[in-house]
């Protein structure tokens, strides 16, 4: 049974009515006599919705139970032992409930694929993974719940689901997303216009590279050259030279004047051996060029006008960008120059662009290349000038004597010339017809093939040696010149080869895809197999043709050692070639080889890291974490003791031995579970201004009063922070500062403004630490010093550094004048114009304190879209609080947030 197709329905903003349009699909595909059944839809209470879902066949749910709470899930084996020929999967970034079959929605999808049942999804733009920051920059809110790009991009069919900023909340205020009581809420803060907008262009970039990308493939397997100018594309021609920084620049500002343009510059290697390229010059364009957000490229080709425009169709280009000759007059003798060239042979679909520059008549111009040595066009020249040259200058002597000795030097020229232009044959032609025409028409007897006077003899004879002797020299020149020039690409392809190894570059793709366009090719991979008799796998590959089963059925192929071989198919290479591809094939093995090796090495690094923190916790598990609790069940087994009369004094010492301990049980786990969050990644920040004088005082609850001192101006900068995060993080740092600080001694918390930055700085006068040490201190599970056991586990400055470095600041250690010990907290200062871009009601669904991942569906969508109450967050070194999601007015389910409105 094949692969089932894949056909997603893809939002661009929460709304705009995905879900109901797979439906109407759904409905199409049932009245047709398709076999379709919902596999997993929700419609969150929306009437229009849940009327879609009427008359069509639903697979039952599976319920699971979470926390205490049940909850539905897809059932994939009952869709599998259903075996629909098209299923409905609604939310294809959902994380499943645990316990599932699988973690995410999209691998219960890729199951059903598998088994050949054609899936019909939905999933709205913000969930894609590679745009997860840019969201975030664009609504506040973070979306937890993502789906790798390639998920989507492997769907058989994409339809955008789109709707105008005005449309979409025309219909938020009609609540037919939202009940009426969160409509103004959601309007004011996710459902912005300029959210709503900056969400609609991401999807229809997006798409637009997709649809792109269908559109180069469609083109290469039907063979279009002709140029459909889809998207503007920006091709510019460099040759080296320090102008090409300048044409790098003017292609970029073309391309900005078109949405979605793009830049490619090419350098041509010629193989003539007439270039005035500089390596140090092309690296520094290369450089330009990929910073402006363009691509360079580096092809070889005999025809420099030619291979120029062949790359310009090759990649469906709609412009050329080229610099004024750098050519002085007298060159143009050779030619009109590839600017001219390219612009006469063109036609009407490329445009041209010849840019002037401070290097026009300044430098060695290059003629045009004509093709290989003796390419069609040489050759036909070289006919003409050894066979018609001779009777033309025959017919021109024969109007005026210059002597037999001039005659035969004119002769000789012609034999020269062609020898130039069509090698060694030709001369051969031209002197046996000049010495024919020299005995017939200037030698005595005239018209006639008899020599009377021997010197003649010797002359004519002379004349035939010098010509060929001559001929053979300018050959030879020109093979040796063909073979230098040959050398000279070779040694420029294998320098930028050899460069890309010093760089370290990894990706394998973006290799092959070098020589796909150095040899223009079709497409190249790369294949393996583990023995002779194993099948051949594709380790990689690019273009657009058919995978290849075996490296026999490629054009060309190139083994390496015995199980590994380069595959390219468009044209057979001649054997000079094989040389680079030879390098080029053995590089590729080489970045297989290290990209593997990277993956296991991150691997083992990831199992260390763990097996280290596993062993930390272990010990601190064991000692630290059981201390209070000793203290705590000798506290209260002795209140339990029957023969014994506590006091009232004794009986609320020993409650009070029993809250100490607690409060440090609690101070310790939470902790240890908020380093496991920095350590997992799942520790994600809310970033909003705050004025520092509202948290840094809510830091002070786990120290005694009096024993800090607070000098933080109600004048400063808002800063662009985490409240939750920042005062854990506060109440770390301060803990620790009083916890070494003399008695009656103390701690001073100033706030500062420098630059674009807010320093807090929290200075205490207890021991210090060596310079060594400083960078120490803020590793897991280090205590400097004689700290005793019972005074943590050596977690709260790396918990405290970790979150700073959440939210965009940095935590340092530096002296305090006097002695003691300095911890400076340096924030981002909120700037007026991000005030007034981010600031108003929270974004929908967030608190004040960051919200790990604490379980299923976390994050995905718009949650709720009216501000909350801001919660009292936890005492200094407290967990994250693990309270359920909070309820969305759109998604009724609390852990499924990310079942989002259609």
């Amino acid at each position: 049974m094949g692969r089932g197709k894949l056909r997603i329905y893809l939002g661009a903003a929460p709304g705009v009515g995905k879900t109901y349009a797979m439906l109407a699909e759904a409905h199409r595909r049932v009245e047709r006599g398709t076999d379709c059944v919902v596999a997993f839809v929700e419609h969150h209470d929306r009437p229009r919705t849940e009327v879609m879902l009427h008359g069509l066949e639903q697979v039952p749910r599976r319920t699971l139970e979470h926390r205490g709470s049940a909850f539905t899930e897809m059932d994939v084996d009952a869709v599998l032992r259903r075996a629909p020929a098209v299923a409905l999967v609604d939310e294809l970034a959902h994380t499943n409930v645990p316990g599932s079959r699988n973690a995410k929605r999209w691998q219960d999808v890729e199951e059903l694929l598998a088994a050949g049942v054609d899936v019909v999804s939905t999933v709205n733009i913000q969930h894609l993974e590679s745009l997860g920051d840019v969201v975030e920059s664009i609504t506040g809110v973070r979306q937890r719940e993502t789906v790798p790009d390639e998920v989507v991009r492997r769907a058989d069919q994409i339809e955008l689901v789109d709707m105008s900023p005005e449309s979409l909340r025309r219909r938020m205020a009609h609540g037919n997303i939202y009940q009426p009581d969160k409509v103004d809420a959601a309007l004011s803060n996710y459902f912005r216009p300029g959210n709503l907008t900056a969400l609609r262009e991401l999807a229809l970039l997006w798409v637009a590279d997709r649809v792109d990308e269908y559109l180069q493939q469609y083109r290469s397997e039907h063979r279009v050259s002709k140029i459909w100018g889809s998207r503007e594309r920006i091709v510019v021609g460099l040759t080296g030279g320090p102008e090409g920084r300048t044409l790098i620049r003017r292609a970029a500002r073309l391309a900005e004047k078109g949405a979605g343009g793009e830049v490619m510059a090419v350098y041509i290697a010629r193989s003539d051996g007439l270039t005035g390229a500089s390596p140090k010059e092309l690296a520094v364009q290369r450089t330009l060029v990929e910073d402006l957000g363009g691509t360079f490229h580096h092809v070889v080709g005999d025809d420099i006008p030619a291979a120029l425009l062949d790359f310009a169709r090759g990649v469906n280009a709609t412009q050329i960008v080229l610099g004024s000759s750098r050519r002085k007059t007298w060159q143009y003798v050779f030619g009109p120059g590839v600017g001219a060239t390219v612009a006469r042979e063109s036609g009407p679909d490329l445009d041209v662009h010849i840019v002037t520059h401070g290097q026009i008549a300044k430098g060695r111009g290059l003629p045009v290349a004509r093709g290989a040595r003796l390419g069609r066009a040489r050759i036909a020249w070289g006919w003409v000038m050894a066979l018609a040259g001779p009777v033309a200058l025959a017919l021109l002597l024969s109007t005026v004597d210059l002597g037999l000795a001039n005659d035969m030097l004119l002769f000789l020229a012609l034999t020269v010339a062609a020898a130039l232009l069509g090698g060694l044959l030709l001369a051969l032609g031209s002197a046996a017809l000049g010495s024919f025409l020299l005995n017939y028409f200037y030698t005595p007897p005239l018209h006639r093939l008899t020599i009377a006077d021997p010197k003649n003899i010797v002359a004519i004879a002379i004349f035939v040696g010098v010509a060929v002797s001559v001929a053979s020299v300018v050959d030879l020149a020109a093979r040796r010149t063909h073979q230098a020039a040959r050398l000279r690409a070779e040694a420029e392809i294998l320098s930028f080869l050899a460069g890309s190894v010093l760089r370290g570059e990894t990706s394998l793709e973006a290799l092959l895809e070098r020589v796909r366009e150095t040899f223009g090719m079709e497409s190249v991979a790369l294949l393996e197999r583990k023995s002779d008799v194993d099948p051949w796998t594709c380790a990689g590959r690019v273009g657009t043709d058919r995978p290849l089963q075996r490296p026999e059925d490629a054009d060309v192929d190139m083994p390496v050692g015995d199980h590994m071989a380069l595959a390219l198919t468009g044209r057979v290479l001649p054997a000079s070639d094989r040389r680079v591809l030879a390098a080029f094939a053995a590089q590729a093995v080489v970045v297989l080889d290290r990209r593997r090796l990277q993956e296991e090495a991150d691997q083992a690094r990831a199992l260390a890291e763990g097996n280290r923190i596993r062993t930390a916790l272990l010990a601190a598990v064991s000692h630290d974490l059981r201390t209070p609790l000793a203290g705590i069940k000798a506290a209260v087994s002795s209140l339990r003791s029957e023969d014994v009369e506590w006091s009232e004094e004794d009986r609320a010492e020993l409650l009070e031995g029993i809250e100490e301990g607690s409060d440090r049980l609690d101070h310790l786990v939470g902790n240890l579970l908020d380093m496991s969050r920095l350590q997992t990644g799942t520790v994600t920040t809310l970033i909003r201004e705050i004025d520092l004088d509202e948290v840094v005082p809510m830091a002070l609850g786990g120290v005694p009063e009096d024993s800090v001192g607070l000098d933080v101006p109600e004048t400063l900068p808002m800063v662009a922070v985490d409240a939750g995060l920042l005062e854990r993080a506060m109440a770390n740092i301060i803990e620790n500062a009083v916890k070494y600080s003399p008695a009656h001694t103390p701690v001073l918390v100033s706030a500062s403004a420098i630059a674009d930055r807010v320093e807090v700085r929290v200075v205490d006068r207890g021991p210090g630490v060596p310079d060594e040490a400083k960078d120490r201190i803020f590793e897991p599970f280090q205590r400097h010093g004689d700290a005793p056991r019972g005074a943590g586990v050596g977690l709260g400055l790396a918990v405290a550094r970790g979150f700073a470095e959440s939210m965009g600041g940095t935590l340092a250690a530096e002296d305090t004048p006097g002695g003691g010990l300095t911890m400076v907290l340096s924030l981002r200062a909120a700037t007026a114009r991000a005030a007034t871009e981010h600031t108003g009601p929270p974004p929908p669904g967030t608190g004040t304190g960051a919200r790990p991942e604490s379980g299923p569906g976390t994050g995905s969508g718009p949650p709720d879209p009216g501000p909350r109450r801001a919660e009292r967050t936890p005492r200094a070194g407290s967990s994250v609080p693990q309270d359920p999601v909070p309820q969305d007015p759109g998604h009724p389910d609390p852990v499924h947030p990310e079942r989002q409105v259609s």
